[in-house]
């Protein structure tokens, strides 16, 4: 394999309107707002990865951190474990969480991104495994299920086997009048999870799922504030649903501590969070010890490359936040999903990165 010395690396902002905004119990998302990282090689590599900011507000301080960053990286060896160790002592007394751990994390997708297309073959087969058609599931914000019906019967026309909902609202019967009635479209063999995005204290959250463990949910995610492992833990002893986090675990270190807590029974780590596909390697093993199922957490196309070396792989999740800037979007087939290469399989469609260019 080609040795790999960063050469640049150049940042673009966007903001990407979305076909299906997402509204949640905590706020809800109407753009896509991006910065689209592309690590430049003096071999004349190009590893490229996008960075999901949730909102428009964060692109600016996130566009300065790249130019602070970059200054640490040009002329580095392009090794992931070694960018990432370098990274990690640096920033030590300040911690590696919020603005700077998406940053980090996705300059890693970017790093194996470049490793792949110099190896030319996807991630995953550099990863130890192959390209593999994975189980996904069609993930929603808050639906109203008379004006969202057609939309989720699309869905299951496009093979999902498995649907998410958010929910939250201000009056609990109004959540379990919603998980009813899209029960009932979806049918009785279809998994069907439900998303609290962190609104509910502890003893709500139990209240709340005990009335909806009558419709067969996989899971309940978040239902606490994420941050809350204990509160987590009580809520997954007083309930018989599974009780599903990791989206805002920060690095191999906060999975370590929610595994510890036993706050959960299933995982969903995302890539932009955890410390990258690096990071994510470091989790499979924690996931493999403890029998814990693993599903991903938006970033569809790494996620295809990750969890195709996941022993406890369970469900990818299909919310669409990139393809809009995509030359080439990753597809559903059939309900799933599979890798595609070199590298993690991304083009910037370049028409569009000029059109939804941040202002």
């Amino acid at each position: 394999m080609t040795n790999l010395t960063i050469r640049s690396i150049h940042a673009r902002a966007v903001v990407v309107p979305l076909a299906r905004p997402v509204r949640t119990a905590s706020g809800s998302i109407h753009v896509s707002p991006l910065i689209l990282l592309d690590v430049l090689t003096d071999e004349g590599i190009t590893g490229s990865a996008y960075l999901f900011a949730y909102t428009p507000a964060m692109l600016k301080p996130l566009m300065a951190l790249v130019d602070e960053v970059r200054l640490e990286l040009v002329g580095k060896p392009l090794v992931p474990a070694e960018r990432m160790q370098q990274l990690e002592s640096q920033f030590r007394l300040l911690g590696i969480q919020g603005l700077l751990g998406m940053l980090i994390s996705t300059l890693d997708m970017a790093y194996w991104d470049a490793l792949g297309k110099a190896a030319n073959m996807p991630v995953v087969q550099l990863l130890g495994g192959a390209p593999k058609p994975l189980w996904a599931y069609d993930s929603y914000g808050m639906v109203d299920p008379a004006k969202d019906a057609r939309a989720l019967e699309h869905s299951l026309a496009q093979g999902f086997r498995a649907i998410k909902i958010k929910v939250g609202y201000a009056d609990s019967a109004q959540d379990v009048d919603v998980v009813r009635s899209v029960r009932v479209i979806i049918g009785a063999d279809v998994a069907l999870m439900v998303d609290y995005n962190q609104s509910l204290s502890p003893t709500e959250a139990i209240r709340r799922i005990r009335m909806l463990e009558q419709f067969d949910l996989s899971w309940v995610e978040e239902p606490v504030v994420a941050e809350d492992l204990q509160g987590h833990a009580k809520v997954r002893a007083a309930v018989k649903v599974n009780i599903q986090t990791g989206e805002n675990w920060w690095f191999p270190r906060g999975a370590e501590q929610a595994l510890s807590a036993g706050a959960c029974d299933l995982m969903m780590p995302d890539l932009m969070k955890i410390g990258g596909i690096s990071g994510w390697l470091s989790v499979i093993g924690m996931a493999r010890a403890a029998s814990m199922p693993m599903s991903s957490h938006l970033f569809i196309e790494a996620s295809a490359h990750v969890l195709g070396v996941t022993p406890t792989c369970h469900w990818l999740e299909f919310m669409d936040f990139g393809s809009g800037i995509l030359a080439s979007p990753y597809l559903i087939k059939d309900g799933q999903v599979t890798a595609k290469g070199p590298g993690l399989g991304m083009q910037w469609n370049e028409l569009a990165v000029t059109r939804y260019a941040a202002k």
